[in-house]
């Protein structure tokens, strides 16, 4: 897969070999990014065996159909419709399905897109720029309730109410321009927010709010997990990478509910231990993260969070 990769993806071989890879096995990689990951799965492969990639972001859609691996399939869309996707490649079951969620490296790094408070641009932060309003037009229109929610909840910041509180101002005055650019914007939350752990911007906070409710990325991960356990086979492991706590505490609270016999059960009866339904995913052992020196060549990836499962 030459040149599809553009960025350093996290954890790379420990996802990988957490897949326990099969030559003839199909593989789900259902956030393609720039295909980091892929080309890792399509490397242990066989000729007989495949990887469905599924991403959102068009240019992402654009790199994989540049890949020219007949046993790559790329699919446009979001994970939540993980099972029609699959259906619609003419799959009813995989042996792995991997998860390697938030922003990629080339969304960040491209100002256009409007994720970072690095480089101005518009303020967008849609993953597809196809679909749904952007930042800039839920700011200009969502109530003071309604920012302070998302960017308390989402961002855990503790200045949400006074940011929230004068952005809703601003709009009511006649010299203050849109938020419309994301330089525009950052300079804006770091006019409230004036203390900040050291080395990270007053605004990383509230960007990092916002674009998850923009993409509404917890409730797709929330949509696409159950999923994964009719989709998996026998012995089929998911692997999940996360970088927000609100993230990680879906994946484990999820993977430890599967993982016991009443996962399924609307409230536990009493039953004897005999009479309980088998649990449908094995925890495969504990959280891991990144190590010092991936941390040390790619920042970014300190936060990150893989958690393991196999279907039973």
């Amino acid at each position: 897969m030459a040149g599809a990769v553009e960025h350093a993806p996290v954890l790379l071989q420990e996802a990988v070999d957490a897949l326990a890879v099969r030559e003839d096995g199909v593989y789900v990689d259902a956030t393609f990014g720039r295909g980091g990951h892929s080309s890792g799965i399509l490397a242990r492969l066989g000729e007989n065996g495949r990887v469905v990639a599924l991403d959102r972001d068009p240019a992402a859609v654009a790199a994989a159909q540049g890949v020219g691996d007949g046993r790559l399939k790329v699919v446009h869309a979001p994970f939540s419709r993980l099972g029609n996707a699959l259906r619609g490649q003419g799959v009813e079951q995989v042996d792995g399905v991997l998860f390697d969620l938030g922003v990629s490296s080339p969304q960040l790094d491209d100002p256009r897109r409007g994720f970072s408070f690095r480089g101005e641009g518009p303020l967008d932060m849609r993953m597809d720029p196809g679909s749904g309003e952007t930042a800039a037009q839920w700011l200009a229109t969502a109530s003071e309730k309604e920012i302070v929610g998302v960017i308390r909840d989402y961002g855990e910041e503790r200045f949400a109410h006074a940011i929230a509180k004068k952005i809703v101002a601003a709009r009511c005055g006649p010299d203050q321009p849109p938020l419309a650019s994301t330089g525009q914007f950052a300079a804006f939350v770091a006019q409230v927010v004036r203390t900040r752990e050291p080395g990270q911007h007053p605004a990383t906070r509230t960007f990092q709010a916002v674009r998850i409710f923009i993409n509404r990325e917890l409730e797709e991960l929330e949509a696409a997990l159950p999923q994964c356990v009719g989709l998996l086979s026998p012995g089929g492991r998911l692997v999940v990478i996360s970088f927000h706590s609100l993230e990680d505490r879906i994946v484990k609270r999820f993977m430890r509910a599967q993982a016991q016999p009443w996962a399924d059960m609307p409230a536990r009866l009493p039953l004897r231990a005999r009479d309980l339904p088998a649990p449908r995913l094995r925890l495969l052992g504990r959280a891991r993260r990144p190590s010092a020196a991936e941390v040390a060549a790619n920042p970014r990836a300190r936060s990150a969070v893989m958690r393991v499962a196999e279907r039973i």
